[in-house]
């Protein structure tokens, strides 16, 4: 089987590929329909957006002309979006954003809504109030999902803590899905272990490092391992995750990037995955911890 179809069978019952194409930092109508046009041509069927990143309204356009072209229908593709850290706790804000999504993307229903920050904009990270913002948001998002506006909820850099909070009283419906920096370099087995015990997803983000920080990629011991394999460093970061189930979303403009990182029907041995599971831990993106 090809890694395209590979997919999750969620909490909430969806099923979700565990292969999606990020799209933070990438803008402009023209940019953003090659992207879509590349991924979907070679198999891509899951995308990763967020109102923060300002390009909901490109993504939709692009796939209105795209779904077409490959002979997609709306129920073929997954789309992931996110709520900003200024609206986390109100709940007309909430409702807003949402339809404010669905109306930029060109869809009646989002396939998974997530809270992208566990603290609310404006208000200091230690700040008591974070955690009743965040219950406010969860139950206003289990009402929206009620209603099938989203087919699943979950959130984005939550710790074990910030879970174990909203596992008190989720409203009847858990998080289907925790997007998080993971990566060799920093490798969150603790939430991990929880999450799959709770039945909760992990996706990763910066699988292959960031943007301004390329220490990952050029790690020695992952450019031996990768040359071992005769793959690239960042199809074995991608890998890495994937055979321990994590989902990944790597971020890529270029056309040979897009299918390199979708062209991943391959194994690394146990040695090889225990060497790259014992690296020196770096964080690399925001951290979330010293929110309450």
């Amino acid at each position: 089987m090809s890694i395209a179809s590979e997919c999750i069978q969620l909490s909430s019952g969806y099923s979700m590929p565990l292969i999606g194409i990020g799209t933070y930092k990438i803008h402009g109508k023209e940019t953003i329909y090659e992207v879509i046009d590349e991924s979907l041509k070679v198999g891509f069927k899951s995308i990763d957006t967020a109102a923060v990143y300002r390009n909901e309204e490109e993504i939709g356009d692009a796939l209105k002309e795209l779904l077409p072209k490959y002979n997609l229908r709306r129920e073929d593709i997954f789309v992931t979006t996110k709520l900003a850290p200024s609206e986390n706790g109100d709940p007309e804000g909430i409702q807003r954003s949402v339809l404010k999504s669905l109306k930029s993307l060109g869809l009646s229903y989002i396939d998974l809504y997530l809270i992208h920050w566990p603290g609310a904009a404006r208000i200091p990270e230690n700040s008591q109030q974070n955690k009743d913002l965040r219950a406010c948001t969860w139950e206003k998002l289990v009402e929206l999902h009620n209603q099938g506006l989203i087919r699943s909820i979950g959130v984005s850099n939550y710790t074990v803590d910030h879970l174990k909070q909203l596992l008190n009283n989720y409203y009847g419906v858990k998080p289907a899905v925790n997007q998080v920096e993971c990566h060799p370099h920093y490798r969150q087995e603790e939430l991990i272990k929880f999450c799959n015990a709770e039945g909760i997803h992990i996706q990763a983000y910066s699988s292959l490092g960031t943007s301004t920080n390329t220490n990952l990629l050029k790690d020695p011991v992952i450019n031996i391992i990768a040359s071992e394999i005769n793959i690239s460093p960042a199809r074995l970061l991608l890998k890495w995750a994937l055979q321990q189930g994590i989902g990944v979303i790597p971020k890529a403009v270029k056309k040979e990037h897009i299918r390199d990182n979708i062209n991943l029907n391959f194994i690394i041995d146990a040695k090889q995955m225990k060497i790259l599971s014992s690296l020196p831990q770096i964080k690399y993106a925001w951290d979330p911890k010293n929110v309450y």
